[in-house]
């Protein structure tokens, strides 16, 4: 995998399901019906192809159970993460307690993260960029690019 891109617009009803988009469903191994939802590190959701989620937990399962600091963040990021499955209509269904905690309402953004989505409501997601000057992202670029061997 190359990883995910772009940024998808999907709409939740009234029973807290929404399509997921078929330009992301394209982007998904061929069969991938199962994920996990989870909190963001923002105030955002972030879903995980089951795939990718095998991946991150086999990498979590290796730290030390002696740190609080891991036991902490275990408890912090595996707390509320959920199965969900798409329906027969290609729809998922948020759980309550995360739609609660994104602040999701009716218009909500799935953005690509290289190997997980992003789900934003849709204001939110708007008012990041709007936030965020051009001058600020380029400095950013330039911080965390930094450190990797050859930039980009």
């Amino acid at each position: 995998m190359n990883g995910f891109h772009g940024e998808y617009e999907a709409t939740v009803d009234a029973k807290g399901r929404f399509l997921l988009p078929g330009g992301l469903k394209k982007q998904l191994p061929e069969g991938e019906s199962r994920f996990i939802l989870s909190r963001g590190f923002e105030k955002c959701l972030t879903l995980y192809p089951f795939k990718s989620w095998e991946v991150i937990i086999a990498k979590i399962n290796r730290l030390n159970d002696f740190d609080p600091k891991v036991r902490q963040f275990r408890r912090q990021f595996l707390g509320g993460a959920t199965e969900v499955e798409l329906d027969s209509a290609g729809r998922m269904l948020l759980p309550a307690s995360l739609k609660e905690y994104a602040g999701l309402q009716k218009d909500i953004v799935l953005a690509a993260a290289i190997d997980r989505f992003e789900i934003w409501d849709a204001g939110k997601y708007k008012q990041l960029f709007e936030d965020f000057s051009p001058e600020a992202f380029s400095d950013l670029a330039k911080e965390v690019m930094l450190g990797l061997e050859g930039g980009i």
